[in-house]
């Protein structure tokens, strides 16, 4: 089983919905490019079809690194089926992912693919030859699965580390002629202000959702109604505001303590979140589990609110430049987002932690056009955006560094030299569990496939 590699591989399904374009598309819609779909294996309930095959061959091809020996079929093919083996494992020792995480991470890259085509669903439908419904359930299916795989992965082999020893000695053991070959790479920065909303717009909101809890207590409206007409929740809002079943924890905790108080059937008051202001009814709650349905209205910043927030990144600009404060000390005390705010601001590539990233990593087309009229070590003015979920904001950009493309060394590509080592550790783990975790599980595999000899030791 060749393990490190393949499980190099297992992000090209996922990373395809980053990186969504118009050519790729119009290659699906290419009757030279179409494959006369099939089941070419089963693992349990779970199946794989010579298209999810032949997509991500293309794709993993398409994503290749110079000096990098591309993947074959069969190792794209045995990538395809641990995914599915995963799954089915996940499902038997009841390692599961929320409804609420593949919901954000699907809203989140629908937003992306949406933004290529400015929003137009027509277009977008015109170009994949499918609906925007169609093309978002493809991602959240897709999602749903790469959540499992990595939460299964994680469990399998939590607690595994490596040391600066180990690092050296993987380094070593690569021949000078396979070293990878890295893109330039950037390191840049963000501090985000959410505006602070004007109160008497949260007010029109809180008096119109009052409105809504009376109207159905009266008779006179019907809540899933409301919710499909009014929500601007973009998940629940089609399903009549049906958030379907949650664990302590995993909401809000405004939300969940509001929902805990009610009776069955019960409509709450008014509550807001960092997500907005809901009106909120139980459904059900069960043993450590509740089902809610919600109608969530978002308070939208004025332009005097976003003027504020403009002014606000504007002063601290200037005291950044003045070296008053370090940018990754602002970032920490006083950016609103808490994703990047904990780095000190700085995007980090996920699968390695390292600061350093190439301009696809950063996944916003934005980013890479505003930097791509910056200078180094400069920061911009204050600049809006649109948050998939919480409507606009505001942000300063920090352009620290760029790196020129090179080969790798260990000097300067030490955290992915890092990340390598710590997967090929775990993969040497992984490949000993599949072996007996695939006695658990019904595999079928088309005889088409039968030569690349799957989950076998070799």
């Amino acid at each position: 089983m060749k393990i490190l590699n393949r499980f190099t591989l297992t992000l090209f399904a996922f990373s395809m919905l980053n990186s969504l374009s118009a050519q790729e598309a119009s290659t699906n819609n290419n009757a030279t490019g179409q494959v006369l779909d099939k089941i070419v294996a089963k693992v349990d309930n779970n199946i794989l079809l010579e298209s999810d095959v032949q997509k991500t061959y293309l794709e993993a091809l398409a994503q290749g690194q110079q000096g990098v020996t591309p993947p074959t079929r069969c190792e794209v093919f045995e990538t395809l089926m641990v995914n599915k083996l995963m799954v089915a494992k996940a499902e038997i020792d009841s390692v599961m992912v929320t409804d609420a995480e593949v919901m954000l991470q699907t809203d989140q890259r629908f937003n992306m693919v949406m933004q290529q085509f400015g929003g137009n669903e027509e277009t977008l439908a015109e170009v994949y030859g499918k609906t925007a419904d169609q093309l978002k359930a493809e991602i959240e299916e897709v999602i749903k699965e790469q959540l499992i795989v990595q939460r299964m992965r994680g469990k399998i082999t939590e607690g595994i580390s490596v040391s600066p020893a180990e690092v050296r000695e993987f380094f070593k053991s690569i021949p000078s002629d396979s070293l990878p070959f890295f893109s330039a790479e950037v390191t840049v920065g963000q501090i985000v202000k959410k505006p602070d909303v004007n109160p008497k717009i949260k007010e029109e909101i809180f008096a119109k959702l009052r409105q809504f809890k009376q109207d159905i207590l009266d008779g006179k409206a019907d809540f899933a109604d409301l919710a499909r007409a009014y929500s601007e929740d973009p998940g629940s809002g089609a399903q009549g505001g049906d958030l379907g079943f949650f664990r302590s924890g995993e909401l809000a905790p405004e939300f969940e303590a509001t929902a805990m108080e009610l009776k069955q059937g019960e409509i709450s008051d008014p509550v807001e979140t960092a997500f907005g202001i809901h009106l909120i009814q139980l459904l059900e709650k069960r043993t450590g589990s509740y089902n809610t349905r919600h109608i969530l209205m978002i308070p939208k910043a004025s332009e005097e609110d976003l003027l504020k927030a403009e002014r606000y990144l504007d002063s601290l600009k200037t005291e950044i430049q003045a070296g008053k404060i370090e940018f990754a000390k602002a970032a920490k005390e006083y950016s609103d987002d808490r994703g990047t705010s904990d780095n000190g601001g700085f995007f980090v590539d996920p699968a390695n932690n390292s600061k350093r990233l190439t301009l696809r990593t950063l996944e916003d087309p934005v980013l890479y056009f505003t930097l791509d009229s910056m200078e180094v070590g400069t920061v911009t003015k204050p600049i809006r955006f649109e948050d998939p979920r919480e409507g606009t904001k505001v942000r300063i950009l920090y352009y620290q560094s760029k790196y020129p493309a090179h080969r790798a060394n260990l000097e300067d590509d030490y955290e992915k030299m890092k990340a390598a080592t710590l997967r090929k550790k775990e993969d040497e783990l992984l490949s000993k569990w599949f072996i007996t975790a695939k006695e658990d599980v019904f595999i079928d595999v088309d005889p088409a496939y039968d030569r690349c000899k799957v989950l076998q030791e070799r």
